[in-house]
């Protein structure tokens, strides 16, 4: 989001808190950390900033946005209020039974012997354990068999394997077919227009092992198309906003709903509450309108006075992750490349820093990743690999089928 906030002709001064390598080439890194509220307004007085963007869900959740609006700050994000939609799921299922949009079935639970109780009465396999709160993109298990569903309930309820977020769980159908994050733009009952992207988030090939916070994506998907899209906004996109207006909980920012394309027709697998992640490496690239502008119309209640225009060009992204990850990993190696991937596409950086001799070093779990375009799927997909393929450090792993069910021979 700061690569594109960047290219505004519009921007003077651009601030990042907390930031890494990647933004400090395009900005200004500011320490401070996202959970520091009274940090960030003070900054933001001081430094007579005429619009915060609030991109990361805790900070959003946990009511950033309100606050900064309430201390006189323009700010573009959703309220508390409207931001349960990411932060309780069963809030927003409750929600979307209410207002009949399409869902899986799914029932609440807080007691695990009760859970247990309820999904033996459910074929092996049939349901989906999802812890309410948020949980780092992490908070959600596919059991295959009745033991291993026990397990991950215990592991949820009994054991807190997520904090506070697992104090109650979901158990919801297991829907099928192929999954599509789609975004917009949203002011109160107003939806931009939207945009389709696929996401990856098991950390192995095939789409096998732990969930992770993202492992690539790419977009628009082989299967949209212009009825599809229609479905999704007048049945799901539109409606949402008008539900939570509805509910005195009006969406002031980017909605991102992740779909399951069934049978019966696009559902909600969940709502998150802000730009997605690793999806926003290939909307950005996407969008052509300035997103400056955009955020500064969202954050006024004008977004009805502001074209928001897409690419339909093929984009891919590719993540490079640590060694360990999602589970424990280490960091602090030299990476290596950067310059030779940039050739390929654009590299979009998570955790890195700099040391004090100015050598990039791995900081987190997902490190960086390419995101390169092309006239086809196919030639997006190629590029994004070339650009990986010059990146190293030590342990470094990533997945080699980002993509590949896109590509047409």
């Amino acid at each position: 989001m700061a690569w594109k906030l960047a290219q505004s002709p519009k921007i003077t001064k651009l601030l990042i808190a907390p930031g890494n390598a990647g933004t400090a080439e395009v900005g200004t890194n500011v320490n401070i950390g996202v959970d520091d509220h009274a940090g960030i307004i003070e900054f933001a007085n001081k430094e007579n900033v005429d619009l915060v963007v609030v991109a990361p869900d805790q900070p959003i959740v946990d009511g950033l946005c309100d606050q900064l609006r309430s201390a006189g700050i323009t700010t573009f994000g959703p309220s508390a209020a409207a931001a349960r939609i990411e932060g309780s799921k069963i809030w927003a299922d409750d929600l979307m039974t209410k207002y009949s949009i399409p869902t899986a079935q799914s029932v609440a639970f807080s007691d695990s012997g009760l859970a247990m109780e309820y999904g033996r009465s459910k074929p092996a396999g049939s349901l989906v354990v999802k812890a309410d709160g948020l949980a780092a993109g992490k908070g959600v298990i596919l059991p295959e068999t009745n033991d291993d569903l026990d397990t991950a309930i215990i592991g949820m309820l009994d054991h807190a394997a997520f904090g506070e977020s697992s104090s109650s769980i979901l158990l919801a159908e297991r829907m099928t077919g192929p999954e599509a994050s789609v975004f917009a733009f949203v002011d109160g009952e107003h939806v931009s227009a939207e945009i389709a992207t696929c996401d990856y988030k098991r950390i192995g090939e095939g789409d096998v092992g732990l969930n992770t916070g993202g492992m690539g994506a790419y977009g628009p998907p082989e299967f949209w198309n212009a009825e599809l899209a229609a479905r999704v906004r007048s049945e799901i996109l539109e409606p949402i906003a008008k539900a939570l207006v509805a509910e005195n909980s009006s969406f002031s920012g980017v909605i991102y709903a992740g779909l399951m394309i069934t049978e019966f027709g696009p559902k909600i697998v969940e709502f998150n509450c802000r730009f997605g992640d690793p999806e926003t490496q290939i909307l950005m690239p996407m969008l052509e309108s300035d997103l400056l502008d955009i955020c500064h119309a969202v954050a006024e209640n004008r977004l009805s006075e502001e074209g928001v225009v897409w690419s339909t060009e093929p984009h891919t992204f590719v993540v490079a992750v640590s060694g360990g990850y999602p589970g424990s990993y280490p960091t602090g190696f030299e990476i290596s490349g950067i310059e030779n991937a940039s050739e390929h596409g654009v590299v979009f950086h998570a955790g890195t820093k700099t040391d004090e001799n100015g050598a990039l070093l791995t900081s987190g779990g997902r490190v960086l990743g390419v995101s390169s375009s092309g006239d086809t799927i196919k030639d997006a997909r190629t590029s994004a690999y070339a650009g990986i393929e010059n990146i190293s450090f030590e342990g470094m792993q990533y997945r080699r089928d980002i993509a590949e069910r896109a590509v047409q021979d």
